[in-house]
């Protein structure tokens, strides 16, 4: 299991939003096709197939937990990532 792997079983698993590092969330993104834009501190992450957007912003090293829940919302919303959503 690759890193990217790793940050979206831990993502979508729901039991450590709180601990998932903001680089490795972004890393993730851009791995599953998502194009970011920084303006400040504020990381506009889009893909032109999908109406949401989202908007995000680290607290120090880590990604914010109500973020990281919007993230998993978008993922199983448009089934996006490789992990078999079962076996959580």
């Amino acid at each position: 299991m690759g890193k990217p792997d790793k940050i979206l079983w831990r993502i979508l698993s729901g039991r450590c939003d709180a601990d998932i590092p903001f680089q490795e969330l972004l890393r993730l993104l851009r791995h599953l096709g998502f194009e970011e834009r920084i303006r400040g501190d504020h990381h506009i992450i889009t893909r032109p197939e999908i109406a949401e957007i989202l908007n995000l912003q680290p607290v120090g090293h880590q990604a914010k937990a109500y973020q990281v829940r919007q993230v998993r919302n978008l993922l199983l919303k448009y089934q996006l990532g490789v992990i078999d959503h079962e076996s959580l």
